[in-house]
């Protein structure tokens, strides 16, 4: 009867210890799965940043009349189209950068990215500019992420009503 007694405690305790085990294991990948979800958000609002900063050489640009620096923030191959006052104008990068500098600064302009949208290396960016040179833009960018570096490779514009 002693052994009995003693094999339905040792019994208990192996249950009990294995219970607490498995509670621990379950915490434990609840933690993990925690992590790896903090991860995700903190990688995707790192992407979301460097689009950010990918877009700066342009929004930078468009204060300072530079059109360099707003060159450098397309590829080669990028293609701009748009309308200012419904004349529809279509450019290379080069083109693009060459009106920016024809231009001028615009110091009292305003910008504003108004969203950003990313699905692995390709972005999409809505970027609203207010009193470019007297006129109010809404900016429409595709983005790619090539050798862990984003640049603009189209570019869509609308101009409204001057401002």
């Amino acid at each position: 009867m002693k052994k009995v007694v003693n094999f339905l405690a040792m019994s208990i305790i192996i249950c009990s210890v294995n219970a607490q085990n498995k509670e621990s294991q379950i915490s434990n990948d609840l933690k993990t799965k925690k992590m790896d979800k903090q991860n995700v958000q903190l990688q995707s609002f790192n992407e979301y940043k460097d689009v950010e900063r990918a877009l700066g050489p342009y929004i930078k640009s468009a204060k300072s009349g530079d059109g360099k620096l707003s060159r450098s923030a397309f590829y080669n191959h990028a293609h701009i189209i748009g309308s200012i006052e419904g004349q529809v104008y279509t450019m290379t990068a080069d083109e693009f950068g060459d009106a920016i500098s024809e231009g001028g600064p615009s110091e009292n302009i305003q910008s504003h990215i108004a969203w950003i949208d990313i699905s692995g290396p390709a972005a999409a960016a809505k970027v609203e500019f207010y009193d470019w040179n007297g006129f109010r833009f809404t900016d429409f960018f595709v983005l790619f992420k090539k050798d862990g570096e984003w640049k603009i490779s189209g570019k869509v514009y609308d101009s409204h009503n001057k401002n």
